[in-house]
């Protein structure tokens, strides 16, 4: 979902317009590389002890997503893309003038590029090869709607809330201003709740949710904690958060069209915040221009002596997204991004990345922390102290009283969207029906 997020950003900003089409019958596309057998299906008629003998590639066999991801592979090979080495579903056509890019997702494909007539002869070169539908301009993707407007797109999943909280059966009636109640702690003690698969229901559609709604990250990776064995603390918790959606089911995140694409990171952790392992949690989003592309929420691996050192494995974490983020947007034709500012907000953790004379505070600190102070030897990243108040991934780290929710939700670009999202689906709907390509 980065890489799509980071996609749909970079056609806001250079003004290209995303399309979407469907491949019919993707997985009977692909071919087989081994001799295949299967019983004769039920309704045909064969001596008995004879079987089949696949040709091609069948749904419900184990080899069918790989082969048709080959097959697909292949074809676009054939029209001058090559595949991403930073994102596999991705394939990028480069010329002297202009770039066309495709993110693949199973048979659900986004194409965007600096020219229309090379998307229009691709899709006429697949719909040749597999018959597609062409479902025009992107606005319904995986579950997400995508709404164009003058300031960029707008991200959310106002259907997809609307049908998780139309049956709940949870108390959801009474508003709530934040994810989870302030100064909330969970932890394992108390009455197993009797109904273990409807939180682990609820928290998995949550997970889900959090593509567009990185202000509830925090809630749900906790809630995650607890699927194994919930009590009625958890269910109360769960009970909150889903209140809080109720009344914020609109919400979704603008990724804004900007002249001169940049790149920031944030990064924080809350140090032994959990009061059963006092492991501490890990937060950091990542803003090209001032669209949030990439966020986590996390509990750490290993317990941090100190919040200096927790604070210095998130910025590791952070520093490994930038990383893999500049590669790809460097594939997809976006340079000068270096150094990427990493903004924290605790000054020992900043010295630790830039002076290695910090030995004995940081002897014991696993190698793979000290990643960090290499990509800033490298010019990669720039280090910066931010203010607590001002620290974006504060909001994936802890629980925050309502207005500083509210404003650091607002600098996310986390935006209420009140369309009726009905109006995506009858379109797609419509086009599905419509926008078919002439035998």
């Amino acid at each position: 979902m980065s890489t799509v997020r980071c996609l749909i950003s970079l056609a806001a900003s250079r003004n290209w317009k995303l399309f979407q089409l469907d491949i019919n019958n993707a997985f009977l596309h692909g071919t087989l590389d081994e001799e295949v057998y299967m019983k004769v299906p039920e309704g045909v008629t064969a001596p008995p002890g004879f079987v089949c003998k696949l040709n091609k590639s069948l749904y419900g066999l184990k080899q069918a997503s790989r082969q048709w991801v080959a097959r697909l592979h292949q074809e676009l090979k054939s029209q001058g893309f090559h595949q991403s080495k930073n994102d596999y579903s991705l394939f990028i056509k480069n010329t002297s003038s202009d770039i066309t890019v495709v993110a693949v997702y199973v048979d659900d494909i986004i194409i965007t590029g600096s020219n229309e007539s090379v998307i229009t002869d691709l899709k006429n070169h697949l719909h040749h090869t597999f018959s597609i539908k062409d479902l025009g301009v992107l606005n319904f993707f995986l579950g997400i709607e995508v709404s164009h407007t003058s300031e960029g797109y707008i991200l959310t999943q106002k259907k997809y809330t609307k049908e998780l909280l139309q049956d709940c059966e949870l108390d959801i009636s009474k508003p709530a201003v934040t994810p989870f109640p302030l100064n909330l702690k969970l932890s394992n003690e108390g009455e197993d709740y009797p109904n273990a698969e409807l939180y682990r229901c609820y928290v998995g559609k949550l997970n889900f949710l959090t593509h567009t709604r990185p202000d509830i990250s925090f809630a749900v990776q906790t809630l995650s904690q607890f699927m194994h064995s919930p009590k009625y603390q958890h269910i109360d918790a769960l009970s909150h958060t889903l209140r809080y959606i109720n009344s914020t089911a609109g919400q979704g995140i603008l990724l804004k069209a900007t002249d001169k694409l940049t790149l920031q990171a944030f990064s924080d952790s809350d140090w032994a915040a959990c009061p059963t392992t006092r492991r501490s949690v890990t937060g950091y989003v990542l803003l090209l221009g001032n669209s949030p592309i990439s966020w986590k929420s996390k509990k750490q691996s290993t317990i941090s002596k100190s919040s200096s050192e927790a604070e210095y494995r998130a910025m590791s974490h952070a520093a490994g997204e930038v990383t893999w983020i500049i590669r790809l947007l460097e594939e997809l034709g976006v340079t000068d991004l270096k150094p990427v500012v990493l903004h924290c907000d605790n000054q020992s953790a900043i010295h630790i990345a830039t002076n290695p004379i910090f030995h004995e505070r940081t002897k014991h600190i696993e190698v793979d922390c000290h990643f960090t102070r290499d990509k800033v030897l490298d010019g990669l990243l720039q280090l910066s102290y931010l203010p607590t108040q001002n620290q974006l991934a504060d909001l994936f780290t802890k629980v925050l009283p309502g207005a500083q929710h509210r404003n650091l939700s607002s600098k996310l670009a986390i935006h209420q969207h009140n369309n009726n999202s009905n109006n995506h689906i009858n379109a797609l709907k419509s086009k599905q029906a419509s926008r078919r390509f002439p035998n």
